[in-house]
């Protein structure tokens, strides 16, 4: 038992989570390092949502809501961590979901799906081809989803994928605690945050925002400067420590 009261009770139950549904095989052995890599820099910005991180996540609220095809890309560990948070964003954005893995098995598929489906998403589902320009299993996609998507929100990193999307002229939102990634210099609208304290306010912006704010969102929004904010939060919060 992890009492409320202890400082790090959220990361700590985050970390129960993740371990449980990797015994589970909903969460890859891959994908806890890909947690633990993820939580070092969000030691870095305090473990809280930065001014510049909800402007981002204010932006892709802007994208979801002005999407044709919207598309959420879920893998284990978001599947794992936001399943709950995905339906009410879901029915705010009115993005479909589809899983995407790249350690992918039916099994896993069908596991996760089932996850998301018990706390009310909406999955896409049926017979996945391979149609992205990628030589590993996140090629395998559904024409309806991500393949046909204008707009897709990757909440957690993975940058070969994010640039194959650019070049096919799709937007990417991605989710990553990592401004110095390959996804995050990758794709259109970066949110330096981590996932769960992400979706709830884009899910927040979605339901708040009209057209005319996410046109100017939109068109004002400038990636290298937010990710250039982050990076500067985090070299403060270094330098603050030496002091």
């Amino acid at each position: 038992m992890i009492p409320e009261n202890h400082p790090r009770y959220h990361s700590l139950i985050v970390r129960e989570t993740l371990a449980r549904y990797a015994k589970e095989e909903i969460v890859s052995l891959e994908g806890l390092s890909a947690h633990g890599r993820g939580e070092a820099f969000d030691y870095l910005l305090g473990e809280r949502t930065t001014e510049s991180a909800l402007i981002a996540e204010k932006t892709a609220a802007a994208f979801l809501i002005s999407a044709k095809n919207p598309v959420i890309s879920v893998n284990g560990n978001t599947a794992a961590l936001t399943a709950g948070v995905l339906k009410d964003l879901q029915e705010a954005s009115g993005a479909k979901v589809e899983v995407n893995l790249f350690h992918r098995t039916e099994a896993r598929i069908q596991k996760i799906t089932g996850l998301l489906l018990k706390s009310g998403v909406s999955v896409l589902e049926g017979n996945a081809e391979r149609l992205l320009p990628l030589p590993h299993d996140r090629a395998y996609c559904l024409r309806e989803g991500i393949y046909t998507a204008d707009v897709v929100l990757v909440p957690l990193e993975d940058g070969d994928r994010c640039q194959a999307l650019r070049e096919m002229g799709k937007d990417v939102i991605t989710i990553d605690l990592n401004p110095l990634s390959r996804t995050a210099r990758t794709a259109t609208l970066t949110i330096v945050d981590e996932v769960t304290r992400a979706l709830p306010n884009i899910t927040g912006f979605c339901k708040n925002l009209n057209q005319g704010e996410a046109r100017e969102l939109k068109e004002s929004h400038n990636n290298p400067k937010l990710l250039r904010d982050a990076i500067e939060e985090m070299k403060k919060r270094l330098g603050d420590a030496l002091d």
